[in-house]
């Protein structure tokens, strides 16, 4: 009888010892999944606050993050961003509609990009009627 036993545990032992190494190749490839979800997610910009569309100032602020970035540009020209991807840049609107870019651009070369525009109008008082 103690032969059968002993087969008996061994099955049993294989089978706990293959269910864990599958728990624990399960759980190494959950992390590596978690781990590398910025690189597939690519580069990603947003503004915060989201900015109104007119305004009766000439200058305004744009303020947003950027995350998984190398590099980012307002309008063809470079922008610098904290360490944690926070960027604070002012713009001058001109008479009339003016567009933003933002662009970036990550290790791999992709690119996102967000579009903003804006509508300058003069403050009621600076509005001067010729005769």
């Amino acid at each position: 009888m103690s032969p059968i036993r002993t087969t008996t545990l061994s099955r049993s032992r294989r089978y706990i010892i293959g269910i864990l190494v599958l728990c624990i190749a399960a759980a190494a490839l959950t992390y590596v999944l978690f781990q590398a979800r910025f690189l597939i997610e690519g580069p990603m910009i947003s503004l915060s606050p989201e900015p109104d569309i007119i305004h009766h100032e000439r200058q305004i602020m744009l303020a947003g993050m950027a995350k998984n970035i190398t590099a980012i540009t307002l309008n063809g020209r470079s922008i610098m961003t904290s360490e944690t991807g926070v960027f604070n840049e002012p713009i001058v609107l001109e008479n009339g509609y003016t567009v933003v870019r933002f662009e970036a651009r990550d290790r791999f070369g992709r690119t996102a990009a967000i579009e903003r525009s804006f509508v300058y109008v003069p403050p009621p008082s600076s509005v001067t009627i010729a005769h």
